[in-house]
């Protein structure tokens, strides 16, 4: 406040703010005795004006206010040596403990007989409960969801020794070949779920995501390595969780389709996953240098890996293309902002 100003006029001024205060103030003197209070600290505190008015800070109530540390700060304050800032403690009275942050500047009128103190306050208990409540919640949030990903890890085991078994079992090469490919797609999701359990971040990065989901897919479905192999390239884009499961989802159909139809007999060959994007366009392919697709099978009705490869692109707003002849085949999912619009 100006020094020059004359007392009366800024004692009228530091009352008129007490007035206005929509949170609780206190107006002291060069003794820390209450000169004025607003309302809002009346009724903050249970206290009547009577019982505040002329009275030290540290006798209000019954004494709670009567902290060694607070009495330093505010002497520190009058003393010019420092200004209180957002200044936390704990008001103990006789109910439950209060959180306030506290703010001082001195009103220094040009007279030692004219220095006073604003003090504001702010009463922050309930949001420092609802923080550790938050806090306590993701706790129990994140130790529900191990626990869900050890029994849901557990059960996809389960399962997919349960297909195995049965395809041992049964007579039928097609019957066979039913619950072998369903085999192959419990094991990828698997793999989806362990890398997404792995993963702390909001964001998968997808080079290390399709690496690893190609590699579990070729321990299950390829016999002979040095015969058919599977590479990654993409570059080092991350999408979130949601995103990640769509696009491993779509991986794990189209490297599956290439595994059962590009190399036939005893043909050698290679699969490639790639994966680039420009902004918010990407785009994912997947290709072979296999025996490519004839016309008779592109003009086939689409099967269950199609369908859901075509499901799972239009979820994320991308567009499907393929590309065969001979040798190989490629299948392009795109998304693009104009496919958006």
């Amino acid at each position: 406040m100006n020094p020059t100003a004359h007392p009366d006029v800024a004692h009228n001024l530091a009352l008129a703010i007490l007035a206005s205060s929509d949170a609780p103030a206190l107006l002291l003197d060069g003794n820390l005795a209450v000169i004025a209070a607003s309302d809002t600290f009346y009724r903050a505190f249970a206290l009547e004006p009577q019982d505040v008015a002329g009275r030290p800070l540290f006798d209000l109530g019954a004494g709670e206010w009567d902290v060694p540390q607070l009495r330093s700060l505010l002497g520190v304050a009058l003393a010019d040596l420092a200004r209180i800032d957002a200044y936390e403690m704990d008001l103990k009275g006789d109910a439950a403990p209060r959180r306030l942050v506290l703010n001082a500047r001195k009103l220094d009128y040009g007279a030692a007989q004219q220095v006073r103190l604003l003090l504001t306050i702010c009463d922050v208990t309930e949001a420092r409960l609802s923080a550790k409540l938050k806090d306590d919640l993701l706790r129990e949030k994140a130790i529900l969801l191990q626990e869900l990903q050890h029994r849901v890890a557990n059960s996809l085991q389960i399962i997919a020794s349960v297909l195995m078994q049965s395809a041992r079992r049964v007579q039928s090469e097609e019957v066979r070949s039913h619950l072998h490919d369903a085999h192959h797609r419990v094991m990828s999701i698997a793999t989806l779920q362990q890398q997404l359990a792995a993963s702390r971040l909001g964001d998968v990065e997808l080079r290390g995501y399709f690496s690893q989901l190609c590699e579990s897919l070729g321990a299950s479905m390829i016999h002979d390595h040095d015969q058919i192999a599977i590479a990654v390239t993409a570059d080092r884009s991350s999408v979130n969780a949601d995103v990640s499961v769509s696009l491993g989802l779509i991986v794990t159909e189209l490297v599956i389709n290439a595994l059962k139809h590009a190399f036939p007999g005893e043909r050698s060959g290679k699969i490639l996953v790639d994966y680039h994007a420009h902004g918010p366009d990407w785009t994912l392919s997947v290709s072979d240098d296999g025996v490519g697709t004839p016309e008779a099978l592109a003009a086939a009705r689409p099967g269950l890996g199609t369908s859901i490869v075509e499901a799972l692109a239009n979820q994320l707003d991308a567009t499907v293309e393929t590309e065969g002849g001979y040798p190989g085949t490629t299948v392009s999912v795109s998304h693009t902002e104009l496919s958006d619009a």
